[in-house]
């Protein structure tokens, strides 16, 4: 049933609302917030900025438009029974906080124990990006990371671990300058065997 929840919620975020601002609406929108700022965004310099950011927003929240599942569907099976841990390790991405718009910026370590069938890698950074390039908070991003390639492959097992540094922390408000967050999801055998557990966080960590 969780599956099914997480699945449908994929669907509807992927989904364009149908009452999605028109494009000169998103421009105005920025040339007011240049003028709250305190600027002029007639002047030559800004009088491009309102079509520069809205070209780098559908950059930055293009995950939206994307299904992670469909990522995952090609599978290989002629994998002479390997049945180790696979890991892609620190796979660098760029987030924004959903509190601040505020830049996320990180790294993924995404790893699985595969069930007879395995998934090219680059399709696991793929699914890290999709889901970083929306909206997020880290917490919420490393479980849907998780939780999507445990319902799509089925492993034994899924971990999850990200390093982060968020702007909302180091460029406004607490203004803590080299912090970084780090969150896990374990999942299966990653969840209980602590064996297992302990060779990714030691990958994880080596990798520093």
């Amino acid at each position: 049933m969780k599956s099914q929840v997480r699945k449908l919620e994929r669907v509807a975020v992927a989904q364009a609302p149908s009452d999605r601002p028109e494009r000169a609406e998103v421009e105005q929108a920025i040339r007011t917030m240049i003028r709250w700022a305190g600027d002029d965004p007639a002047r030559d310099g800004l009088r491009e900025t309102p079509d520069r950011v809205a070209r780098a927003f559908e950059e930055y929240f293009s995950g939206y438009a994307q299904d992670p599942t469909e990522i995952l569907q090609k599978t290989f099976e002629e994998i002479e029974g390997y049945d180790e841990m696979i890991v892609l390790r620190g796979v660098r991405f760029e987030s924004h906080c959903e509190h601040h718009m505020a830049p996320i910026v990180g790294r993924a370590w995404v790893a699985y124990i595969p069930q007879g069938r395995v998934v090219g890698i680059s399709k696991l950074a793929r699914v890290v990006d999709v889901y970083a390039k929306r909206l997020q908070i880290q917490e919420k991003m490393t479980a849907q990371i998780a939780n999507t390639i445990n319902d799509v492959l089925k492993p034994e097992g899924v971990g999850v671990i990200i390093k982060a540094t968020h702007h909302c922390m180091t460029t406004r408000g607490a203004h803590k300058p080299g912090t970084d967050l780090v969150t896990s999801r374990m999942l299966g055998v990653f969840r209980d065997n602590a064996l297992t557990r302990q060779e990714l966080l030691g990958l994880a960590n080596s990798d520093d």
